[in-house]
């Protein structure tokens, strides 16, 4: 491990229970991030992105099946430890979340400052008044008039309550923040202001980064890498550089090609077909149905190749180093 990495990921799986069988959600998934970096996971609704991110908090729902390989913070395979060590140390203390939909799971019968204040009274064992100055001193950082401490969530906007939600993740200073489409709800403008409060945030504190979505056009404002996920697994990792102007598997490919830009010659492409059943996945390559650039090779699941510049591409085109 790279002395500033943050966290590693090696070979994490997860599945959940149904009535159908086994949906293998999170399909041997393996990355790492390092200190004031942001890693932007790309992929399709329903690739396993949002199970990655509770899976890294542990705040999996009752159906799981399955759960196994190793989460490093630290050096440390903090998925051995026991739940209330865990809860302790790590949650909200080292690795906090903003949740999808955040901005609607505000309490709205308690004020917003109660609730931003919350973490540190709990876990710090703050008392009230210490732990409200700190959420005033974390809403002047995240954009927000430390008068909104003393309103109900019903009073803020749809951007001003994701900013205290952003506020409460960030309110014990944790090493790595992941959220969980943040924008998705929000408009344009709002996104934009959104994610330059995120830029300052990590410029100013140092803070890691793991931003989950689907959002090509957002998610470039922050990315310092990218991972992108299909049916359960990582197609691929690159530097944002990388994956934006010279994306390498072939769905990356498709995905920049689907996505308007202003100096395009031709019309957006649409990416044929649709995502594999995760209850019974293809025994080769998860791509292979719906990719312009399929052998025979292919029928075999292909393992990650590693490229030059951190760049890791799941492709048989890439054995050997090289690409077609």
């Amino acid at each position: 491990m790279a002395r500033d990495t943050l966290l590693q990921v090696k070979d994490l799986s997860v599945h959940y229970r149904t009535e159908r069988g086994a949906v293998r959600a999170v399909d041997g998934v393996s990355f790492d991030v390092r200190r004031n970096e942001a890693l932007v996971v790309l992929g399709e609704s329903g690739c396993g992105k949002s199970s990655l991110a509770k899976t890294l908090l542990r705040v999996l729902p009752r159906n799981v099946a399955h759960v196994g390989g190793e989460v490093l913070l630290g050096g440390e395979n903090i998925m051995a430890w026991p739940e209330e060590r865990f809860r302790r140390e790590v949650r909200w203390l080292r690795i906090s979340m903003v949740m999808q939909a955040a901005m609607n799971a505000l309490n709205p019968v308690v004020r917003v400052g109660e609730q931003v204040a919350e973490p540190l009274r709990v876990h710090r064992g703050l008392g009230r008044a210490q732990a409200t100055e700190r959420a005033a001193e974390v809403f002047n950082l995240v954009g927000l008039s430390p008068d909104f401490l003393q309103r109900y969530p019903f009073e803020l906007s749809g951007g001003m309550r994701q900013r205290a939600v952003l506020a409460m993740a960030l309110i014990t200073e944790p090493e790595l923040v992941i959220m969980d489409e943040p924008t998705s709800a929000l408009d344009v403008l709002t996104q934009a202001s959104i994610m330059n409060v995120l830029k300052r945030i990590k410029a100013e504190l140092g803070t890691s980064f793991i931003l989950i979505t689907h959002d090509v056009a957002t998610s470039s404002e922050i990315a310092d890498r990218v991972a992108l996920m299909y049916a359960g697994q990582i197609s691929e990792v690159a530097s944002a550089v990388d994956f934006f102007h010279q994306p390498a598997h072939p769905y990356s490919k498709l995905l920049m090609d689907s996505v308007p830009r202003l100096r395009q010659s031709g019309r957006p492409v649409h990416i044929p077909g649709e995502p594999p059943n995760l209850i019974h996945p293809p025994s080769g390559c998860r791509f292979a149905e719906r990719c312009p650039a399929r052998f025979g090779r292919c029928r075999q699941d292909p393992p990650v190749f590693e490229l030059p510049n951190r760049r890791q591409v799941r492709c048989w085109l890439y054995e050997g180093g090289g690409g077609r």
